[in-house]
């Protein structure tokens, strides 16, 4: 995107990364005749990015099937579930993420559906991530496919300006990894993270300091992060349906109409956003959750699915050397309403058991004669193992407690040894 014009044109071939001033006449690349040429008056200015990979799920399929390259694919269960990731060809049907995967069969019968290989996808994931540190140490990851960058202070390093680093970087992504990814250039996350967007897939888009305001202008408030469709119809109500019409009210008055939402409303609109890229946190919540292969209603079927989930949480905590405050069960309807409850611990645990426990105290009411096609839970508010006493016993639970202590241990040890199988409670067979 250009915002004004200038006396020369930072010109970037996106293909060999030779930078130049001025787009060439032939419109091609003066050192590799390409044509995917990216000009832009602050093109060397710029240093935060977004990078997000094209349908990711779906393009490490494609990538590792070739038979299936041209067809329309998705990731997910067939007969149960939702879409997990949908293809680009897919998508020309209508088929996006999070749709059941009935409705995407309907809208396309020769539809390629392949069962989603998590273990792969986090393998490639990683390895996209190792490439974005090689870059830059501040890799900021937002899920396993898309990650903030900030490249100030890397010029001398990479020998040129962040733009060329990120083309360098998304070549090595396509050519190394094998699949595709594409990049939004700012000034800030927010800009950054529209960018990216605009020019999927393959794509290098850049939102200047000298444009992004007009560029919001005339866009609807629901592109702002925060802004559902509560929210959106309350800023209707009020007059207000592009971001360009925030711009005459003062912070005070936003917050004091919309509450701390209000806040994000002005910056946003002014395309401000202070935000530092950081590197990644520290976990924050261990969950799991199941897909059930047919609808369940009553609370003895509901609580046999969620003991061997418990379980895995479990082994994963005392992996992670982590213990849990919170518990969080979540369900899903027939109809597709999520449902959350969530109790807090006296104190933290990395037990199974009392996850299973918690858990099912707060799945008990809500067995009302709903029906439900997927139920999970997990720890939140995670602390580490080495800071605290973690299932430290109160005084009256002290014998029992250490008992189960004593034999959970016991457990542990035979399957560090013999592996997860050697042994496991009758209840799980």
């Amino acid at each position: 995107m250009m915002a004004h014009m200038s006396e020369t044109l930072p010109t970037l071939c996106r293909d060999c990364a030779h930078s130049f001033d001025d787009r060439p006449e032939s419109q091609r690349c003066p050192k590799c005749g390409s044509v995917r040429l990216l000009s832009h008056p602050e093109l060397n200015e710029l240093h935060i990015a977004h990078i997000d990979c094209d349908s990711f799920f779906a393009t490490v399929e494609k990538r590792d099937n070739p038979k299936i390259k041209d067809k329309p694919v998705v990731v997910g269960g067939r007969h149960r579930g939702v879409v997990a990731a949908a293809c680009y060809i897919a998508r020309i049907y209508g088929i996006r993420s999070a749709m059941p995967m009935t409705r995407a069969l309907r809208l396309c019968p020769d539809l390629v559906v392949v069962p989603p290989s998590k273990d792969k996808y986090g393998e490639v994931g990683r390895a996209v991530r190792n490439l974005m540190f090689e870059a830059t140490p501040l890799v900021e990851p937002l899920s396993i496919d898309e990650a903030f960058l900030d490249l100030s202070g890397t010029e001398a390093l990479h020998g040129g300006s962040p733009a060329r680093t990120l083309v360098r970087l998304i070549k090595r992504i396509e050519e190394e990894i094998g699949i595709t990814a594409s990049v939004g250039l700012s000034y800030n996350k927010s800009m950054a993270k529209l960018a990216s967007d605009l020019d999927k897939p393959k794509g290098f888009a850049i939102l200047g300091r000298a444009e992004a305001k007009d560029y919001l202008a005339d866009k609807p408030v629901k592109m702002i992060f925060g802004v559902g469709a509560a929210m959106e119809k309350k800023l209707a109500s009020d007059g207000i349906a592009t971001i360009g019409q925030l711009l005459p009210y003062k912070k005070i008055d936003l917050m004091r109409e919309y509450g701390a939402i209000g806040a994000k409303l002005y910056h946003f609109c002014r395309a401000e956003d202070e935000r530092k890229v950081t590197p990644e946190s520290e976990t924050k919540s261990i969950s799991n959750e199941h897909t059930l292969d047919e609808n369940l209603h009553g609370f003895e079927d509901l609580k046999e699915v969620l003991y061997p989930i418990c379980q895995k949480i479990s082994g994963r905590m005392k992996k992670a050397e982590l213990a849990g405050r919170t518990v969080t069960l979540k369900l899903k309807t027939t109809g597709f309403r999520n449902i959350s409850r969530s109790r807090q611990l006296p104190r933290p645990t990395q037990s199974g058991d009392e996850l299973y426990r918690c858990s099912i105290e707060l799945l008990k009411p809500l067995c009302d004669g709903r029906s439900y096609r997927l139920i999970g839970t997990g720890f939140s508010m995670l602390e580490d193992v080495h800071q605290i006493e973690p299932d430290a016993p109160d005084l009256f639970e002290m014998a029992q407690e250490q008992k189960d202590q004593r034999s959970a241990k016991a457990i542990e040890e035979i399957r560090r040894k013999y592996g997860g199988e050697a042994i496991i409670k009758g209840r799980l067979l």
